[in-house]
């Protein structure tokens, strides 16, 4: 190379972070989704507000493309919260010039914006300062934990002190519901809301719970509790506000 020649920038790449797009125009969720995952990000898909919610309940992601003309965005207020800790940064996609009527329910603080039609050069930009010094989510610490009971996403399994926890699919959702709502009870709708996507009825969630139980409290004090007429909580006796 000539001395004189200097080298071209090499434009900043993802490295395996995981990015949940949310946008309801299938043309715009496959420019995002080819772009990004050229661009060295691992991509999930929803296609409404509310399944956006729901995806960052059940899973962790560094990052969020939401597009905010979803027709579903205004009632999403109404939705439960996802944890602090469990807010990932988002990228709205907007028809508007201010972030002021912005849903608030998804984010941290951490929030940016793009104008519709948007660049895509512009996305991968601001992608990359809401994901600055971020690595991969599974490189981090995906467990969630209480007492001596531990649900590890980046394994898929679940513990209970030294215990592996054999569990079915809709069972490990249902304890990761708990954990990450800890404390708080959660009616039966809300449990076969995220466990199965719908409502499948008082038998099925009852089965589903003392399933779970009998696997979590075998052999230890109970962490998965019953409050009578309103649903079910985990943690220790004194809880379940």
């Amino acid at each position: 190379m000539d001395e004189g020649i200097s080298p071209k920038p090499v434009l900043a790449r993802g490295s395996g972070q995981r990015v949940l797009i949310a946008a309801g125009e299938p043309d715009t969720t496959e420019l995002l989704t080819t772009t990004l995952t050229l661009a060295g990000y691992r991509i999930s898909v929803a296609d409404s507000g509310a399944s956006a919610l729901a995806r960052v309940l059940e899973s962790r992601f560094d990052l969020v493309v939401f597009d905010a003309t979803l027709p579903d965005v205004p009632g999403l207020g109404r939705e439960r919260r996802p944890p602090a800790e469990l807010r990932p940064p988002v990228l709205f996609l907007t028809a508007y010039d201010t972030l002021d009527t912005l849903l608030p329910e998804l984010g941290l603080g951490e929030r940016d914006y793009v104008t519709k039609p948007f660049r895509v050069a512009e996305v991968l930009a601001r992608a990359r300062v809401l994901l600055r010094g971020t690595g991969p989510a599974r490189a981090r610490d995906c467990a969630l934990r209480h007492q001596d009971l531990s649900l590890d996403d980046s394994l898929c399994q679940a513990r209970r002190g030294t215990r592996v926890l054999a569990l079915t699919p809709a069972e490990y959702r249902l304890l990761r519901y708990l954990l990450v709502n800890e404390h708080q009870v959660l009616t039966k709708e809300q449990i076969g809301r995220y466990v199965w996507g719908d409502f499948r009825g008082d038998n099925a969630i009852e089965q589903l719970v003392s399933r779970l139980r009998r696997k979590v409290d075998r052999d230890a004090p109970a962490l998965i509790h019953t409050r009578r007429g309103f649903g079910y909580w985990l943690g220790g006796e004194e809880g379940g506000a």
